[in-house]
C-alpha cells in the first residue's frame, strides 16, 4: 500500500513541476491528459479564462481495441474537435506521466489530424 502512494505522490510532484511551465490560452490551449488503468481521457483547457474548450473519452466515445489504439483515437478526435472550434495548435501537458505508450499515441493521433504542439 506505501507504494502506491509513493508512486502518486511522485506522479503529482512532476505534474506540478509541468504545471509551472504550461499554460494554455485561447489561442493555444493546453491539452491535458488523464491516463487511468483502464481509460483514457483528454481536454483541451483555456487557463487564463479557466474554461474547458473541448473534452474526448473513450468511456464515452465507446471504442473497440488495444488500449494502445483506443488512445490514439481520441487523439484523432480532440484534433477534430479543436479544429471544429478554430484551434490549430496546443501545448501538450502530459500529466505527470512518461511521454511513451498510450500518452504518446494519443500524441501520435492528434497530430495526424492537424493539431501542432
Amino acid at each position: 500500500m506505501l507504494d502506491i502512494s509513493k508512486k502518486r505522490i511522485a506522479r503529482q510532484r512532476r505534474k506540478a513541476r509541468i504545471r509551472a511551465k504550461v499554460k494554455g490560452t485561447a489561442d493555444r490551449p493546453r491539452l491535458a491528459v488523464f491516463r487511468s488503468l483502464r481509460y483514457i481521457e483528454a481536454q483541451l483547457i483555456d487557463d487564463v479564462r479557466g474554461v474547458t474548450l473541448a473534452a474526448v473519452s473513450d468511456r464515452k466515445l465507446s471504442l473497440k481495441g488495444t488500449k494502445l489504439e483506443r488512445a490514439q483515437k481520441v487523439g484523432e478526435e480532440l484534433a477534430k474537435k479543436a479544429a471544429a472550434i478554430g484551434i490549430k495548435e496546443a501545448v501538450f501537458d502530459r500529466g505527470g506521466y512518461k511521454f511513451h505508450g498510450r500518452v504518446k499515441a494519443l500524441a501520435e493521433g492528434a497530430r495526424s489530424q492537424g493539431l501542432k504542439f
